[in-house]
Order: structure tokens, then C-alpha cells, then sequence
């Protein structure tokens, strides 16, 4: 239930992306797109993520941890080009800026939306 809770949280996280960034598109996918990105982008960010703090640690340590904006934006935009190829959904993530907008968009609302509906203390 808390996957399916977490999942659901993602997927709202990203449709205020898309609504927020004019460089993030859904495509005419609509909420599949978009159910399919909050996925992708949950995978991304279980594997791949650690992976790359790890590897851009003595970076991230210099500039004070707003490396970490930039990991973000990639992740994002990586897990929106799988999305787009792998599953054929029309979700864009149009330049650098965009993905990195709307990373921290993400993260945000993702953090704020667990406070409210995950209890922890299960």
C-alpha cells in the first residue's frame, strides 16, 4: 500500500512539473505518460541516483551540495528519455534548465505531499 501511496505521489509530483515548467511536455499521452514517467522515475531514482551522488561526492562537497540540483535535473530528464524510448511516451524534457526546474519542482512536492499522507511511524 505505501508503494502504491508513494507511486501516486510521484505521478502528482510530475503532472506539477509539466503544469509548472513550459519545458517539460506530457505529450498527448496524457495521465498514461505520466503514470508511466512516475515509474520510470522512481526506478531512476532507486539505482541510478545513489550511484551518481556517490560518484559526484568531492563536487557536491565543494559546492555545498547545489550539485545535487544538477543530479536531480539529469535524473529527471534520463528517466523522461527512457520513458519516451523504451515505452513510446511522448514525455519531454526540452534542455538543461528545464530538467533542472523541474527536478526541484519534483523533489518538492514529493517531499511536501510524503509529509502530509505517509505515516512513518507504521
Amino acid at each position: 500500500m505505501k508503494l502504491l501511496v508513494r507511486w501516486l505521489i510521484s505521478a502528482i509530483a510530475v503532472v506539477a512539473a509539466v503544469w509548472i515548467v513550459p519545458g517539460i511536455d506530457a505529450g498527448g499521452s496524457g495521465w498514461v505518460g505520466v503514470a508511466v514517467m512516475a515509474a520510470v522515475l522512481g526506478l531512476v531514482n532507486a539505482f541510478i541516483r545513489p550511484i551518481l551522488r556517490l560518484l559526484t561526492l568531492p563536487i557536491t562537497a565543494m559546492t555545498l551540495g547545489l550539485f545535487l540540483l544538477v543530479i536531480n535535473g539529469f535524473t529527471l530528464w534520463f528517466a523522461a528519455w527512457l520513458t519516451d524510448r523504451i515505452f513510446d511516451e511522448d514525455f519531454v524534457v526540452d534542455g538543461f534548465f528545464d530538467a533542472i526546474l523541474g527536478g526541484l519542482i519534483v523533489s518538492a512536492v514529493s517531499i511536501i505531499l510524503s509529509k502530509v499522507l505517509i505515516d512513518d511511524d507504521e
